[in-house]
Formats: C-alpha cells, structure tokens, sequence
C-alpha cells in the first residue's frame, strides 16, 4: 500500500428501487475528449449537485461526472432524523453489516448509471464522506463480481477514490474476497484512493486508515492512502491536486 502524509450541468428523472426514490442526477460534461466516466457520490445531507462547481474546476478536460442524488431516509445514528443518505447506519464502523442491503442499493444504482456509457470509455466511482464509502463498496463488488446479496456486478471499473470516508463491514468483505483467487486477483488489479485529514471530526481518521489497511490486506494491492495534517471533514486545494494527479496517472485523464 502506497502511503503518504502532507502537512455543462444537466438533470433526470427521479429512480425508484427498494421503495425509496433517488434525486436528480446532476452531470459535468467533458470540455474535451470524452475518455472516462465518474460517479461521483455526496455526503450525507448533500445533493447531486453540492459538488458540481468543484468537480467542474478540475483540470481534467476528458472526465465526464455524473452526480447522483441520495434518497432521503431516517438515519437511525441521527435519532432517526431524515435527510438525503445513500444507506441507513446505526453507527460509524467497519464492522456494521446491517447496511449491506442500503449499500447494495445504492451501489446498484451507480452500477446503472455506468452501464449507460460507451463501450471505449474507461469508467470510474467516487466520493466524499458517506459517499466515498459507496465508492469502496463499489470497489469490493468489483472485485467480488457479485453485489452482498449475491447478484453480479456487471460494471468494470478502472478506478475508485474516496475522500474522508470508510469502508462498512469491511472485515466481512476482506474475507470474502480472500476467499476467492479470482476475486483476489480483480481486487489487486484495481486502483484505489483513499484521502483522510488527521482532524477529521466525523469520519474519524483511525477508521479512514483501517479501512485502507482493511482494504490492502484483502488484495487491494493497488490502494494508495493520504493523510492531511490539520485537514478536517471537508477537502482543500491540496487533496484535489492530488486525486487530479492520481487520476492521470491510473487513467491518463
């Protein structure tokens, strides 16, 4: 695992699954050669479009962002309170299998979006806080080849990163895929990032690392983690340079 510390927007329709209704998916249109596509997924509270403007100052011409929306749904952490969540969770860890239904969902949903793109476009999940924890999911379905509940996953993806995030039930599924050569061998093949400040006062920055190691030890050979001195639960200037960087290195975007 590699490790490093540091001091156009358009709409669609609503989509229902499992009963709740996804929001309007939001996209930022390539401004040069359409050569990859990425889901980019928000925190809890946000919209598809909270991340519009940042992902569209990014100096990567060739990337094609498509922004979902979460449902909104009573989040049992927050005493039930309803807000725009890609999962319920009861609390914040990597032990917590009870959002496997929420993660399969909503993974299936991002998995829906790519299956639309063409065939030469490399494809790619992202995201920030609670997001980002879809996009490591996503990641290990990848991998696996099948969602949780068993039914396969048909997106190859070339690239998943995750700001200020974690990876729930992450020891179930590190098991799961060490279970499997050919899971193993997919896990290993995949470039992953994951970023975390080491003030993070929502997403813990212990959980952000033992994910990774979480993650790397499962066969993620490919991973990278950054760690930001004196960053908190949001992103700097620094982080972004540094997946834009990440993101032309793995993918030539």
């Amino acid at each position: 695992m590699s490790y490093n510390s540091s001091n156009r927007v358009s709409g669609s329709r609503n989509v229902r699954m499992n009963s709740l209704e996804f929001g309007r998916t939001f996209v930022v249109m390539p401004k040069g050669t359409h050569t990859t596509t990425i889901v980019w997924l928000h925190g809890i509270g946000e919209k598809g479009s909270s991340w519009t403007q940042i992902l569209e100052s990014l100096p990567l011409p060739n990337i094609k962002w498509i922004c979902p929306s979460a449902p909104t749904r009573h989040v049992t952490q927050l005493g039930g309170y309803p807000c725009t969540a890609w999962f319920n969770m009861a609390r914040m860890s990597e032990d917590d299998s009870e959002n496997l239904e929420g993660l399969d969902a909503s993974a299936t949903h991002v998995a829906n979006l790519l299956s639309n793109e063409p065939d030469d476009v490399k494809l790619g999940v992202a995201g920030f806080s609670m997001g980002a924890s879809v996009a490591l999911y996503s990641a290990t379905c990848r991998a696996l080849g099948q969602y949780g509940n068993g039914n396969r996953y048909p997106v190859n993806l070339s690239a998943a990163f995750g700001l200020s995030g974690w990876l729930p039930c992450s020891r179930f599924l590190r098991n799961r895929i060490g279970a499997s050569q050919e899971a193993t061998r997919r896990a290993a093949s995949l470039p992953v990032l994951l970023c975390h400040g080491r003030v993070d006062d929502v997403v813990e920055y212990k959980l952000g690392e033992k994910s990774a190691q979480t993650m790397y030890s499962a066969g993620f050979q490919n991973l990278t983690f950054r760690a930001y001195n004196g960053l908190g639960h949001y992103t700097i200037l620094e982080e972004l340079n540094d997946v834009c960087s990440w993101l032309v290195a793995c993918l030539g975007a």
